[in-house]
């Protein structure tokens, strides 16, 4: 099970860091995500973790950083200089390693959290 949190209401231009814990088990053997979907629109990839190290999608890249503690059963996802547009649930997501061809992509996920609401006020 996979369980996202950190989610809430900031001001734009503040930062956030959102966790997602893989409950019970760990993230050994899989590729881990982060995604995000606003009302009316696809899940659309942030960051993946997989076995070839850390990916960002291109508007991701600079203010979105994902990181895992030692124990590899959490992931987190630090966000900066958050705009209203970056409202949005945030989930975390998982696949089995080499069962995929590109972790950004939602349709690959196999595993997802129940989502965690970011809302950036103007």
């Amino acid at each position: 099970q996979l369980v996202e949190s950190g989610g809430k209401l900031v001001r734009t231009g503040e930062s956030l860091r959102l966790s997602c814990a893989a409950s019970g088990d760990t993230f050994d053997d899989y590729a881990v995500g982060w995604f995000r979907q606003v009302p009316g629109e696809g899940r659309q990839g942030l960051s993946c973790l997989s076995t070839s190290g850390f990916d960002y999608s291109d508007f991701a890249k600079g203010r979105f950083t994902m990181s895992m503690n030692d124990a590899r059963d959490t992931v987190f996802l630090d966000m900066r200089r958050l705009k209203p547009e970056d409202t949005a649930v945030y989930y975390c997501a998982t696949v089995i390693e080499g069962d995929y061809n590109d972790c950004l992509q939602s349709y690959e996920m196999e595993r997802w959290g129940k989502g965690t609401l970011v809302t950036v006020s103007s």
